[in-house]
């Protein structure tokens, strides 16, 4: 597999400026102003669900998200647990849902809360007797998520979901179980610029680990990915020729690395080199401007799996040491 974008040198030094909208600010905070009306404050509906398993419980979760809809997911804790937990906050990658009861059990198994959102409209889950997945969204042009409502901020579908995200992490915090001061939120992929998304627009979190992060600097990633969902953009603005400025100013609100610029908490980012799907010029664009304390795992012969089984293991030991 070749290298997909630049050298690992090469994007050392890639620093380029990115356009960001003078009311960036401004439009999410007023995104999250109008939402918290219906939303903040909100105990999250926790609902015991059978998983097969005798070590972890697992709960089915709603909680109210953008415009007070209701956003599903899992909560996974050790069984018998006593007193606060560090819980981890985790995002989905593009395409994903929440999957079944038994799943993603790494952090339960070490003592974690693990706090999953479905991702509105993509994926599925197939569990007897769950309520249903986070609701679908509006269609858009061309298949895929990143067109959806992409003529204005206001519409766009990334509003609702890191709304939805931040209204997630937020509901973590009131969890009778979980200790409020130690929440990590991670995801892969779509999953990590979520997060990053979260780690800009909620205070005070413990940790961030962005992994192989999609929505960091998307024009870029647009021109020279070689995969969707990137490629998503390119099949739209080749459709509808004259709409590049208004299509790309839209997608700057919403550009992981803005987010990224305006983080507190510590992050520990993963890059692959050869990663076709999120160039790692992209990734590395979110890292040089994250503002708090950070690292990065380079995996140089790998593609869009990045670190996989091994990366889980540093992850392991970023959260022992923010959480435990």
């Amino acid at each position: 597999m070749p290298l997909t974008d630049l050298t690992l040198e090469e994007c050392l030094a890639y620093r380029p400026e990115l356009p960001i909208a003078t009311d960036f600010d401004a439009f999410w905070s007023r995104t999250l102003a109008t939402t918290a009306v219906t939303t903040v404050g909100t105990t999250p509906a926790l609902r015991p669900v059978a998983n097969g398993l005798t070590l972890i419980d697992t709960y089915d979760v709603t909680v109210a998200g953008f415009d007070g809809q209701p956003v599903r997911g899992w909560l996974r804790i050790p069984s018998n647990a006593t007193g606060p937990l560090g819980c981890v906050v985790e995002f989905l990658g593009y395409g994903r849902g929440r999957g079944l009861p038994h799943e993603n059990l790494l952090y339960p198994a070490a003592g974690y809360a693990h706090f999953l959102m479905d991702t509105r409209g993509q994926g599925w889950s197939a569990a007897p007797g769950v309520t249903a997945d986070t609701a679908p969204d509006q269609s858009g042009s061309v298949p895929g998520f990143l067109t959806l409502g992409v003529c204005s901020p206001e519409t766009h579908y990334y509003r609702r979901l890191f709304t939805d995200a931040v209204r997630w992490t937020e509901a973590a915090r009131l969890l009778p179980m979980v200790d409020p001061h130690r929440v990590v939120v991670t995801g892969f992929s779509q999953g990590g610029g979520i997060a990053l998304a979260v780690a800009g627009l909620v205070p005070g979190l413990a940790g961030v680990m962005p992994d192989v992060p999609f929505l960091c600097n998307i024009r870029r990633g647009a021109q020279i990915a070689q995969e969707p969902p990137y490629t998503e953009i390119a099949q739209y603005l080749a459709l509808h020729r004259d709409r590049i400025d208004q299509v790309f100013t839209t997608l700057s609100y919403f550009d992981a690395a803005h987010f990224a610029a305006r983080a507190d908490a510590p992050a520990l980012f993963s890059i692959a080199l050869m990663d076709s799907i999120c160039p790692p010029s992209t990734c590395f664009t979110a890292y040089h401007r994250y503002a708090a304390d950070k690292a990065v795992e380079v995996y140089a012969f790998n593609g869009h799996e990045g670190g996989g089984r091994v990366h889980e293991q540093v992850q392991l030991a970023f959260v022992h040491d923010r959480i435990s």
